[in-house]
């Protein structure tokens, strides 16, 4: 980070506390800042729309349309309204939205910028070597599922009703409230839009161990107040991780015994095969771009379970891996007889591929708000969204503690 920046970011933190103006300001003034929506600048006119602040240089039309995703694609629903959005009148930058329990299985109501608006602009990132971060405002009532991003899952697992729209998955990058672990920090990336490890379902994803609380949306303003979190993930392409953030901490995750659970023994296989590719042993089904090898050259950690003559048991850490080796003595030397993956690490996740592209055919998936079109069309995260942002590259603890700053509330700001 250059002195300079480093040192605005010291001399904010130790400022009295900023105006909705000016922590609009520090953050476009954020190398790499794509867009902000605070949900305090709106369009003029009858529609309202809420329209996103960006650096200059970098204007696009990232205006927010309400719409409900199940009458778009299954036909069912009536349409969403800003109205379907309530604000709360106070907010990180002044204004905050709320993501409702709904009730009506086919009203599903999210804030979208359309792919027709936001194809090949700075907000579409994508292809080799790409880094992103997303940083969400929040304060969590109930739910995992999306927050922000790019995130399509398609509407081709149909297990929700007949679908009029059937789509393959559209997945670039999405920030999450926790999935399989409810409230931690979710970064979700995909290289291909679809499944990954040959199962139906995108699995490159981090969860910070640290978990948001759950807060009702209707409690008393104090509570309100002192319940905002700065929820992020980060994807650094040169370090190839990514990583989930809560309030500029990024806690550190293993999953253990991947192999007994129904999402993560996927991971296994592809690391099983990885390492058998080449041999009599590999399944040619399996498609080689999607082997899980993660460096595994020097062990940060050997603890010996087993020790004999003639057998040793291990296990080795590594940086994303923990793997249990069983070795033998052959008169001269010990030799590996099996491997096997016990742990891998979850925050930071290890990822060593670049974001999916789509075709430029108007298939691209749309950002969205709050919910993602997907074929669960379940009700997803509940509570209130104060802030979205969206840079173009990997930010540092240091700046991501200092947006955690922001988590004091503000009052609407005047006009």
């Amino acid at each position: 980070m250059p002195a300079l920046h480093l040192l605005s970011l010291l001399t904010l933190a130790a400022a009295p506390p900023l105006t909705s103006e000016e922590r609009v300001a520090v953050l476009l003034g954020l190398p790499g800042c794509v867009a902000l929506w605070d949900f305090v600048a709106r369009e003029p006119g009858a529609t309202g729309r809420f329209i996103a602040h960006t650096p200059p240089g970098r204007e696009a039309d990232y205006a927010l349309d309400p719409h409900n995703y199940i009458r778009s694609h299954w036909g069912a629903g009536r349409e969403a309204t800003q109205a379907d959005f309530p604000l709360l009148g106070r907010g990180p930058f002044g204004q905050a939205i709320e993501l409702r329990n709904e009730t009506d299985a086919d009203f599903r109501p999210l804030l979208a910028v359309p792919r027709s608006r936001l194809h090949n602009t700075p907000l579409d990132i994508k292809g080799p070597r790409r880094s992103v971060t997303v940083v969400v405002w929040t304060i969590r009532e109930s739910g995992n599922h999306a927050l922000a991003g790019i995130w399509h899952e398609g509407t081709d697992l149909s297990y929700a009703g007949a679908v009029q729209r059937k789509e393959r998955g559209q997945r670039q990058y999405a920030l999450f409230a926790g999935l399989q672990f409810e409230g931690s920090a979710c970064g979700h990336v995909s290289d291909n839009g679809a499944g990954s490890f040959a199962f139906r379902y995108a699995l490159h994803k981090s969860h910070s161990r640290d978990l948001t609380p759950r807060v009702p949306a209707e409690a008393a303003p104090e509570v309100l107040d002192a319940s905002w979190h700065t929820v992020a993930m980060t994807l650094d392409a040169e370090r190839q991780e990514l990583t989930g953030w809560i309030d500029g901490v990024a806690s550190e995750r293993w999953f253990e015994n991947p192999r007994a659970d129904s999402m993560w023994s996927n991971v296994v296989r592809a690391w099983e095969e990885g390492h058998r590719a080449g041999t009599p042993a590999a399944d040619s089904t399996f498609p080689a771009d999607q082997h899980y090898l993660p460096p595994e050259t020097a062990p940060s950690r050997v603890s010996v379970l087993e020790a004999t003559v003639h057998r040793r048991v291990e296990e080795r850490e590594y940086p994303y891996t923990r793997v249990r080796v069983e070795l033998r003595w052959d008169g001269a030397q010990w030799k590996e007889e099996s491997r096997e993956l016990v742990a891998v690490k979850v925050n930071p996740w290890w990822y060593p591929h670049g974001i999916y592209v789509p075709a430029d055919d108007g298939t691209g998936g749309p950002f969205t708000i709050g919910r993602v079109i997907h074929s669960g069309r379940s009700v997803g995260f509940t509570g209130w969204i104060g802030g979205v942002a969206v840079f173009d590259r990997a930010l540092t603890a240091v700046e991501l503690a200092r947006l955690s700053q922001f988590n004091a509330p503000l009052a609407v700001p005047a006009r």
